[in-house]
């Protein structure tokens, strides 16, 4: 596995936001990772509060990237819930960007991109879950004490096993993890069964008596 450079705070606003000002003071590199400890400003997709107390994973990694990837976020669910599973537990992926343990979110993934780099934000409950009104939260020593330091460690090598893979593998892994496949989800508040993903990292639905596919949030599982 080629080197990281780890950039590791005890306390930032977001390691996010760390990174995007890396790259705008044209100080960033390819493989750099910002890990905080806490975060004062966590966040995660369309900018809601991720509550980011001491005991847990916030990491950012940076890569060069020669263009946006909209499959790249289920080969980073993907890393997430292989580090998860070489502790021993059984997570799920929820779409888009969740990964759960016992129907309880455990980990969110953010993904963000500038300039000619993408920033792969990831959150991992280890010691502390906060108490989110919107859903059930839980930590990864709930089940089994862990190190933070190692579960990064598993994180950085599940993440250059996944994140260049072919897309066709990484579908049939996903497969493997995702919750709700073959069953009913709602799609525009009406009932259509998850059937997969096609080649390009769209939802494929049977609505009805049709197929559609979707790339956005018209779904909720």
């Amino acid at each position: 596995m080629d080197t990281y450079k780890l950039l590791s705070f005890d306390k930032i606003s977001s390691t996010q936001d760390y990174a995007h000002d890396l790259i705008a003071d044209g100080k960033a590199a390819n493989k750099t990772i910002i890990k905080a400890l806490a975060q004062s400003a966590g966040r995660g997709r369309y900018r809601r509060t991720w509550v980011s107390h001491h005991g847990n994973l916030y990491t950012s990694f940076i890569y060069k990237v020669p263009e946006r990837d909209p499959k790249l976020s289920y080969a980073v669910a993907v890393a997430v819930a292989e580090t998860l599973e070489n502790f021993g537990l059984k997570p799920q992926i929820k779409w888009p960007n969740d990964v759960l343990i016992d129907g309880k979110k455990i980990s969110g993934i953010l993904i963000e991109y500038s300039q000619n780099f993408v920033i792969i934000g990831i959150g991992i409950n280890v010691q502390t879950c906060p108490t989110v009104k919107e859903y059930k939260t839980t930590k990864m020593n709930k089940y089994i004490n862990v190190d933070i330091n190692d579960v990064l460690s598993v994180l950085m090598k599940k993440m250059e096993k996944w994140r260049n893979k072919n897309f066709i593998v990484v579908r049939e892994r996903w497969n493997d993890f995702a919750i709700a496949l073959n069953k009913t989800i709602q799609y525009h508040g009406k009932p259509a069964e998850l059937i997969g993903l096609n080649e390009d990292g769209a939802l494929i639905l049977r609505y009805d008596t049709r197929y559609v596919l979707t790339y956005g949030d018209e779904i909720s599982i």
